[in-house]
């Protein structure tokens, strides 16, 4: 691409369709964050064009146009056009057996002699790619519809600002093979798993397709009688020939596309033989035997392992290594398991429902072996648990309906006498055969990966296990490189893959601290922070909010209403010293409540201050609530409460903050206050002059956006997607929030920009990114000219997905407010979920480290590492506190404001010092960061059901904002979300999020 980057056309076509929805699976290829799934393989793209009915618009007056909600702009001369969705495969496979495979081996054309045992791999690996794309809606320029029809922006030069140094990555130089490879597909009939056998064949398969049968015997199931024979009809054809020569072409920056066959071949050699040696789990090994085995609590313990990958970049060809660890069961009896789950004895009574469902939950799919056969352990995999006890159970045991009991036949058949005949059974087998097993003459099987959610204990032991110095953490790695031994491989060596031993050593610079602006009635009016931190010591906010009227409501038992009113005393007198006007009286004294009474007890307190305020025409502004340590569920009632029923900001505090009761406590409450009641803490002295490239020129608005999905185990919850935009310019600190609910783990946001249907109004324009630039415009009396979008959470596999769907619903946002309304956009995706690690080149130099031994904030690295020819950087903004830090990676996708690498890395950097809710630095640019937070409070405003799962009640399909407007969106399958409650006015105008 040349300097100036192309444009999406069609601003005129406002209420087009959505685009093309994000799957589950991936581009694969470089840059891969689907790190714990999805993987990479031979894949196609499925097109289902959909149509739709043009409507044709004419124009109305701007004035009119700029509203929330409004009808729908009529633009006379476009036509709508409804975007076509491509639909992808699946994600990763697993053995033989699951179907058509992909399988690789070296090249033998050349000598006919030649055979290779490598063929093992054919039938031992399974990578299948899902692609999908979409085509949106085309105007004056045609946007793409695909991957190879757009490519990212190129990088604009490496970047200059900032102090040289160097850093080590745990990157590991890897060295080419220079013999072609071939590619396979491999099936086999029927499709059971071919589990514990290596079938081989001679490696001169050819390019003709080659059929062969094998019988293999099935599993001893420990009847003593002689074992069947199954045949196996095995298909290997030759797919394709992987031109390696093409992937050094992309490297160099010759070719734009990634050659994927290439990648994914040099990915799974590198991968064979960590899979036999180690417990695999998606680009993760572990094992017990990679460092010690650490419980962490109900019968879950934590194994410790490493995160591999190969991926092109700037220095060629890398892998990247990283020590990881995670849950699995431990290999306990199932009696034991189920004690410690419960943490109670129950070898002397019989269970309640409730305590059957969290078993159930627990150990459904989990696997188990008997041990009341000798030497025989027969595994089984868990369906359900009985409703009935052991005791109590009888099953036929012949054709002519003789009944035996469970007690009976164990004692009779195995000599087996059951003791906890009170407990109910383990169920296994399907459900048309159940099969009765007693939960004392089974044990769980070691090796299985625990993926439900982790308590709060958990994480912290995991967390605490996983926790590891910069020093210690590189040690580690570069023991795990000499332990693979990968120049030793077999696998790697006949492929001729040769992995460097030594981190890669990479050019970085350190940017500076920006200057931050406090206000001029403190005794400092400025502030320039040190290594990513600074206090409000002698400063006040540079605006400081308002709350005339505010109460406390006390729901902590062990907190004194004497106690509380003190402590809420003292934090009104800080707000008041930081800057705030402040009422240091509440409206009503502090009163306790009990915490399963919490929403009559809110609205109760809620309605005796508005009789008090009405008649003076006054709002209330503020409710603190003081909660328990463990409050369970009532944090997030109380915030439902509040911001979508009485449209009350509201800020909690902990039992052990209102103990402990110290000035810096206390700061940070003032803080997160001030933004929650509309005012600003700091903002850039850059800003403030008008300094800022590509910011503070013209008016400018800033986006951030994010989706979070369900926990592990919650199949049925919709996804959360939340997007923020800066409400002041040029200071660009204030961000007002919208969320919304959409389908199930889908990463594209649904609701950016909608078009609905009314029978009297007509069309109507809706979504969050209208109604923000609405409140944009509003809030500074300027339309943005420039949108800088931050888009948090999007996997290298989702990138072309989420950018076509999301940037035409910006400018179809854009056009639906006024014809030719056409802001330039730059669109970047942040990325945490990555594995680079930055080391410092010395760790003993106190220069070049923080105090927890990481790398300086604000170090920024655009080479060696980073991708071949586009632009992205990676960028350590933060302090380290505990552990090694993580640098955020940010991509950009599409840029029609033209960025230099020093511009865009200096504004990110330093919009990481405007974090409202702590005087640090933060690791991710904070309109990112605010819109993770609002869509994780907007979880809260979920009602869960009733079901075992507890997961929120809801189906598949469309989402709603929470907005005044209505809507909600229909699925494939005919299910629709349930849309989330509407945030009232009052609230979402603030950062009721922080």
């Amino acid at each position: 691409m040349g300097s100036r980057r192309p444009r999406f056309a069609g601003f005129g076509e406002d209420g087009g369709g959505r685009g093309g929805q994000a799957g589950r699976g991936g581009r694969g290829g470089f840059y891969s964050q689907q790190y714990q799934q999805g993987g990479r393989g031979a894949g196609s793209y499925h097109h289902h064009p959909q149509g739709a009915a043009h409507q044709p618009r004419g124009a109305m007056p701007a004035m009119q146009q700029w509203r929330p909600a409004g009808p729908a702009a009529q633009c006379l001369g476009h036509r709508e056009v409804q975007p076509r969705h491509h639909n992808g495969g699946g994600g990763r496979g697993g053995h033989v057996g699951d179907g058509p495979s992909a399988a690789i081996a070296p090249d033998i054309s050349a000598s006919p002699e030649a055979s290779s045992p490598l063929l093992e791999v054919v039938t031992e690996q399974l990578e299948v790619l899902s692609m999908e794309g979409g085509e949106l809606s085309a105007g004056h320029e045609p946007i793409p519809s695909t991957r190879n029809s757009y490519k990212f922006p190129r990088r604009p030069g490496s970047g200059r600002i900032g102090i040289k140094c160097l850093v080590k990555a745990n990157h590991f130089l890897a060295q080419l093979p220079d013999k072609d490879l071939h590619q396979y597909d491999v099936s086999h009939h029927p499709g059971d798993h071919l589990t514990g056998c290596r079938p081989c064949r001679d490696a001169r398969v050819g390019e003709a397709a080659q059929e062969f049968h094998i019988t293999l015997l099935d599993q001893d199931g420990g009847s003593g009688l002689e074992r069947r024979g199954r045949i196996f009809k095995v298909v290997i054809r030759f797919a394709a020939r992987v031109d390696l020569h093409r992937l050094e072409q992309y490297i160099a920056g010759k070719q734009a596309e990634a050659p994927q066959e290439a990648l994914q071949v040099l990915d799974i050699v590198l991968r064979q033989l960590p899979t036999a040696r180690y417990e695999p789990c998606g680009r993760s090994f572990f094992s017990p035997d990679l460092g010690r085995r650490r419980s962490l609590g109900d019968g879950i313990e934590s194994w410790r392992g490493f995160y591999q990958t190969i991926r092109p970049t700037q220095m060629g060809l890398s892998l990247n290594i990283n020590m990881s660890a995670t849950s699995f069961f431990e290999p306990l009896p199932v009696i034991d398991f189920v004690a410690q789950l419960l943490n109670t004895a129950i070898h002397s009574r019989s269970l309640s429902d409730a305590e059957r469902v969290k078993i159930k939950k627990a150990l459904r799919g989990v696997k188990v072996e008997v041990t009341h056969r000798g030497n025989i352990r027969r595994t089984y995999r868990i369906s359900g648990l009985t409703s009935q006890a052991t005791r109590e159970l009888s099953f036929p045991v012949d054709q002519g309906g003789t009944v035996k009991s469970v007690v009976q036949y164990f004692h009779e058949t195995y000599d087996f006498s059951i003791k906890h005949t009170y407990l109910p059974c383990l169920q296994v087998g399907n459900q048309r055969r159940p099969n009765y097993l007693p939960m004392e003459v089974c044990k769980i099987v070691e090796g299985q990966r625990y993926s439900k959610r982790l308590n709060q204990g958990q994480i912290r032991a995991l967390l605490e296990e996983t926790c590891q110095r910069p020093h210690d953490r590189e040690r580690d790695i570069i023991q795990m490189v000499n332990r693979n031994s990968y120049n030793d491989d077999p696998y790697a060596k006949e492929f001729g893959i040769k992995i460097s031993e030594r981190l890669a050593l990479v050019e970085a610079r350190v940017l500076p601290a920006p200057r931050l602006k406090y206000s001029q009635t403190g005794k400092e009016k400025d502030c320039l922070p040190r290594v990513g931190q600074w206090n409000m010591m002698n400063k006040k906010m540079v605006n400081g909010g308002r709350v005339r009227s505010w109460l406390c409501v006390n729901f902590a038992r062990n907190v004194q209403d004497s106690v509380a009113t003190g402590f809420c005393h003292e934090l009104a007198r800080m707000c008041q010293a930081s800057g705030m006007d402040f009422a240091l009286e509440p409206v009503l004294p502090v009163k306790y409540v009990r915490p399963d009474q919490v929403e009559r007890a809110l609205k109760a307190r809620f309605h005796d201050a508005m009789t008090i305020l009405g008649p003076e025409r006054k709002e209330l502004e503020l409710l603190i609530g003081i909660l328990p340590e463990n409050n369970g569920s009532l944090y997030g009632d109380l915030k439902r409460v509040c911001e979508t029923d009485l449209g009350l900001i509201s800020q909690c505090c902990l039992t052990k903050q209102v103990f402990k009761m110290n000035k810096q406590i206390l700061a940070n409450l003032a803080l997160k206050i001030n933004v929650k009641v509309g005012g600003r803490n700091t903002v850039l002295a850059d800003a403030v002059s008008r300094c800022i490239p590509l910011v503070t020129d013209r008016p400018t608005i800033i986006f951030g956006a994010d989706v979070t999905h369900p926990h592990p185990g919650e199949d049925s919850s919709p996804s959360i997607a939340a997007v923020v935009a800066s409400q002041d310019w040029p200071e660009v600190t204030k961000y007002a929030g919208l969320v919304s609910a959409q389908v199930h783990r889908q990463e594209i946001i649904e609701d950016l920009y909608n078009v609905t249907h009314d029978p009297q109004k007509g069309t109507i324009h809706g979504g969050m990114i209208r109604e923000l630039l609405i409140s944009f415009k509003r809030s500074t009396r300027e339309k943005p000219q420039r949108i800088l979008f931050y888009r948090d959470g999007v996997s290298e596999g989702q990138f072309y997905q989420v950018l076509l769907h999301e940037l035409d619903a910006i400018r179809k946002a854009c056009a639906s407010l006024e014809p030719n309304y056409q802001p330039q956009v730059t669109f970047i995706v942040v990325q945490k979920r990555h594995h680079t690690r930055l080391f410092a080149n010395n760790h003993n130099d106190q220069n070049s480290i923080d105090r927890s031994g990481n790398i300086l904030p604000g170090t920024v690295v655009d080479s060696k590492i980073c991708h071949p020819t586009e632009f992205d950087f990676f960028l350590c903004s933060h302090a380290g506190i505990k552990g090694t830090s993580r640098p955020a990676h940010y991509h950009v996708l599409w840029d029609e404001n033209n960025f230099t690498a020093d511009a865009l890395q200096t504004l990110t950097n330093n919009l990481c010092y405007t974090y409202a809710r702590c005087t640090r630095s933060v690791s991710i640019v904070p309109p990112a960061y605010y819109a993770h937070l609002a869509a994780f409070r907007a979880r809260f405003y979920m009602e869960p059901d009733s079901s075992d799962n507890g997961s929120i009640a809801s189906t598949c399909g469309g989402g709603q904002s929470g907005s005044s407007t209505s809507h909600s969106t229909r699925a494939a399958g005919g299910g629709v979300v349930r849309p989330l409650p509407a945030l009232k006015d009052s609230v979402k105008r603030v950062m009721f999020y922080c």
